[in-house]
């Protein structure tokens, strides 16, 4: 399947390229991927990188854009580093003139990338996956979106699932940066507000080899269910396992940067039974179905986590492009709300020949995403949709939306 998607790329560019060639007007049009290729979420990044790469082959396999060809290129922005992340954001706004940018993906970077080259270089900058509260409150000059929800509601999804199950004293343990910080807060008052007690709530650095000083001192708060808020190849996964080996904790849950497979392979198969995770998911509507489709046809995982919202990043910034009318960067905040938001005819992912012709007639297009509507707020963020995950067997398995 994987090698179809390739083939899918490999022919639209070669197919756009003519187009292009023949175009005397052509203008041709690069994004940018920031993602932590390297570091704490390694496993969870290929297949969101693959999405917004899918989104690119549907606008060139329809004509292209702007009468060019779409391009992306990536580099690698760690999660964890901010300096990383702000290098690379500085190589992709002032070396690579991208147009705009999708990601970065973890919440402390995103901010970084963004007050140190976005922002500066007037650049849109549309995250799939960093869910802090924080990330709303920058200063951004109308430039830093998201397509996900904050975690401000991601908390309040986990305290409600936990209290239903009948955990009423939790411990929670959470990376120290603005994601794990943002959602131990929001957590922690759902859960008090449901009339749970939570008897920890400390902060943990990544990196580190050994954490059972930090495991006992949440084992001795008497709480029977850890909740971890870190990242699945990096402290979260650590933690679990060395809170299994002590004996400490039998009981887990996590948030959306724990969802991944590499987890069970990494503690074991059987071990995790019954794991409670959230992760950031789409509502059910024809653009969902389609894209479920769309993503399937090119060889890629239709529920991986964070694809459908970065899908949407890359395909909205397309469709921003070309309602503004040029590769450059003025104006396309403005662009990119018009096409997201109601009113309009609907446009859902990969009807790239659609929404070009309908763009030029001077009609106005909404688009309704592969995760869900994406009506943008004052402050860039969109509403979102909570899955319900567990461990069974081997990884992850989705129990469903949380209303």
């Amino acid at each position: 399947m994987r090698n179809a998607f390739r083939s899918l790329i490999a022919a639209t560019v070669a197919t756009t390229a003519l187009v292009a060639a023949g175009a005397a007007q052509a203008e041709d049009v690069k994004l940018g991927f920031l993602g932590g290729f390297t570091g704490p979420i390694e496993t969870l990044v290929p297949p969101i990188f693959d999405a917004a790469k899918l989104a690119v082959a549907h606008v060139n396999a329809q004509g292209g854009i702007l009468d060019g060809q779409l391009s992306i290129v990536s580099a690698d922005s760690t999660c964890i580093d901010a300096t990383a992340a702000s290098n690379a954001a500085d190589r992709m706004v002032n070396a690579e003139k991208v147009t705009a940018l999708v990601g970065p993906l973890c919440s402390g970077e995103t901010i970084a990338a963004a007050n140190s080259a976005a922002i500066p270089g007037n650049v849109v900058i549309v995250s799939p996956s960093a869910t802090s509260p924080a990330v709303t409150a920058v200063a951004d000059n109308d430039l830093l979106f998201r397509t996900t929800p904050s975690d401000a509601y991601s908390g309040e999804v986990l305290a409600k699932i936990l209290k239903s199950k009948g955990h009423d004293t939790i411990a929670v343990t959470y990376v120290n940066n603005d994601y794990g910080k943002g959602y131990a807060d929001a957590l922690k008052s759902s859960f008090e507000a449901l009339g749970g007690t939570v008897a920890a709530n400390e902060a943990h650095e990544d990196g580190k080899a050994d954490y059972r000083a930090e495991i006992g001192s949440l084992a001795s708060s008497g709480a029977d269910m850890l909740v971890v808020l870190a990242y699945v190849d990096g402290s979260g996964q650590t933690i679990v396992r060395q809170a299994l080996e002590s004996g400490d904790f039998a009981n887990f849950a996590g948030g959306d940067g724990m969802v991944g497979d590499s987890l069970v392979t990494a503690v074991g198969e059987g071990k995790l039974d019954g794991f409670i995770g959230t992760k950031i998911g789409r509502a059910e509507t024809p653009g969902t179905a389609l894209y479920a489709d769309l993503a399937k046809a090119g060889g890629i995982d239709p529920n991986a986590s964070f694809g459908p919202q970065s899908y949407d990043a890359a395909f909205l910034l397309a469709l921003a492009i070309q309602k503004n009318g040029s590769a450059g960067r003025e104006g396309l905040s403005a662009a990119l709300r018009e096409v997201a938001s109601a009113p309009g005819e609907a446009i859902y992912p990969g009807e790239w020949e659609k929404a070009k012709k309908l763009i030029a007639e001077g009609k106005d297009i909404n688009y309704e995403g592969a995760s869900g509507a994406q009506e943008f707020d004052q402050a860039g963020d969109v509403p979102g949709v909570i899955i319900e995950m567990v461990v069974e067997g081997k990884g992850f398995k989705e129990v469903g939306e949380v209303k």
